[in-house]
């Protein structure tokens, strides 16, 4: 099944609207500078990788839509995403009540802008997870419908799970972004919540995607090299 163009822009149409709900209803004004910057460069990252994906890896895009809720999801996986989303949107929340509406957080504005170039940075980590990763579902199954292999190129020469290693840079960047100390809280949380995942994710791959383990023998580190 091919992605239709209606398909892709209603699934990212939705998830935007969601992500703004969240963000300036907590905060209560549309005068939130920081807030559109974040959501402006969301919104541009989202549009730019599917129209990437769209055009160059159709089958890869499908999957990014679709692969959530496959028979052959593991279950423990369908929690899990459940729980992250919920716990992803209260972050946003939280994050709008902070730093917008009641301004608990004072984070300085050269903060603000180092959290700019933490969140690009994520982006271009992605786009090269992306580019080098053609199974890159968002489900945790071996995708023995597509012939998945494993992959050890780009940036996967260099840490086992690059997407993850870009979400630490995306969950830091945002609350610095948008000003909130409990936003670097919760997103170390949610950190956490993503490094369970890699190491649950890990343990199937090694039993189910022939030459996992061996790959794991050769690139020692899940997220950053020499740490973890």
């Amino acid at each position: 099944m091919k992605v239709s163009v209606v398909q892709l822009v209603a699934k990212n149409a939705v998830m935007m609207a969601i992500i703004a709900a969240a963000l300036f209803i907590p905060a209560g004004t549309l005068a939130w500078p920081a807030g559109w910057l974040f959501f402006l460069l969301m919104l541009s990252f989202v549009i730019a990788i599917s129209v990437w994906l769209f055009r160059f890896n159709p089958d890869l895009l499908e999957e990014r839509l679709n692969g959530i809720g496959r028979p052959n999801q593991k279950a423990w996986d369908k929690v899990f995403l459940i729980l992250t989303a919920l716990v992803f949107f209260a972050w946003l929340v939280m994050m709008g009540l902070d730093a917008a509406r009641f301004h608990w957080s004072r984070v300085p504005a050269g903060l603000q802008g180092i959290g700019v170039l933490l969140l690009l940075a994520s982006f271009y980590i992605s786009y090269l997870t992306f580019r080098e990763n053609s199974y890159l579902s968002p489900a945790v199954r071996i995708q023995t419908d597509r012939g998945q292999t494993v992959v050890s190129t780009g940036p996967y020469r260099v840490v086992r799970h690059p997407l993850y290693a870009g979400f630490v840079l995306f969950a830091l960047g945002t609350a610095l972004l948008l000003g909130s100390w409990y936003g670097v809280l919760g997103g170390i949380i949610l950190i956490g919540m993503v490094a369970w995942r890699a190491v649950q994710e890990e343990r199937v791959l090694q039993r189910e995607l022939s030459g996992y383990r061996d790959y794991m023998t050769r690139v020692r580190y899940r997220f950053l090299p020499r740490v973890w």
